[in-house]
């Protein structure tokens, strides 16, 4: 565990008590107190005002690729990342404790927890409720009192609100992982020892392989990137900033020599953050 990590007392994570970001945030800095925020931004926000030293968000999850909106507030978020955590997601569903799965014909939860369970929402014709906050659906579910009514969420959140579960591990593949990312207002970066991912953010420069040679950087110095993903700048086509995770540290020769050539094939390069790697990189499937 990082210093960073360490030292920490209070870590933000958005959403109701019992999401699965809370679990995230428990079991990667237990120790510290997880604090509830509604949104990302004021997840961020409370770290950047010094109410909590660090905050943890999702930003990718194994079956339905990247979390929307948070590659957009990382070059603007004013924080670094300090480590990475991945929490294997095990979707429950919660019902009131007199209810019955037969019984169930509205289901609520967060669109991407929607999307990890299709199997059994076409299975037995569910009505699905987008809401705000897999933990918010079990409130808002514990709060409605409908027997018909059921929430897809945690465990957690089925203790917290008093809902029972009616059926477990619904995700529609057992594999679903969510990786998450553990930011800091300081730039507290892994020492070189170990397995570390360093994350960049860099924005190419607007010429034909422009791409293509900012990649080169890589390849000709054997730096393994984990993953790349582009987007859009300010609802222009022609402005894209690429985010990209590599293995090992900038002080090793060959990840310094491409950091170095990489500089000079990009408009803008920006290292958010120097990492250990989490465990469950060695048992991904």
């Amino acid at each position: 565990m990082s210093p960073a990590l360490e030292n920490a007392r209070r870590i933000a994570f958005q959403g109701e008590p019992g999401a699965y970001a809370n679990l995230a945030a428990r079991e990667a800095a237990p120790h510290a107190a997880a604090i509830p925020q509604p949104t990302f931004e004021e997840a961020m926000e409370a770290v950047k005002r010094g109410d909590c030293e660090l905050c943890i968000i999702p930003v990718e999850n194994s079956l339905i690729g990247r979390i929307a909106d948070i590659h957009h507030l990382l070059p603007d978020s004013g924080l670094h990342i300090v480590g990475e955590h991945f929490l294997p997601i095990h979707h429950q569903l919660l019902g009131l404790k007199s209810a019955s799965l037969d019984g169930i014909t509205d289901v609520y939860s967060q669109a991407p927890a929607l999307a990890q369970v299709r199997g059994i929402i076409r299975a037995r014709r569910f009505k699905a409720h987008n809401w705000y906050d897999t933990a918010g659906a079990a409130k808002h579910v514990a709060e409605l009192g409908d027997l018909k009514a059921a929430a897809i969420a945690s465990t957690l959140a089925g203790e917290i609100y008093g809902l029972k579960v009616l059926q477990a591990d619904i995700e529609d593949e057992h594999h679903n992982a969510t990786r998450f990312l553990i930011m800091s207002k300081t730039d507290a970066r892994s020492p070189n020892s170990g397995a570390v991912v360093t994350t960049l953010l860099f924005q190419v420069k607007n010429a034909p392989a422009s791409l293509y040679k900012a990649l080169g950087a890589f390849a000709t110095n054997g730096v393994n990137i984990t993953k790349l993903e582009s987007y859009q700048l300010g609802g222009s086509f022609n402005a894209t900033q690429f985010y990209a995770d590599i293995q090992g540290h900038p002080e090793t020769p060959a990840v310094a020599a491409a950091l170095e050539e990489l500089r000079f094939q990009t408009a803008k390069m920006t290292v958010m953050g120097v990492y250990p790697a989490h465990p469950y990189r060695d048992d991904m499937p």
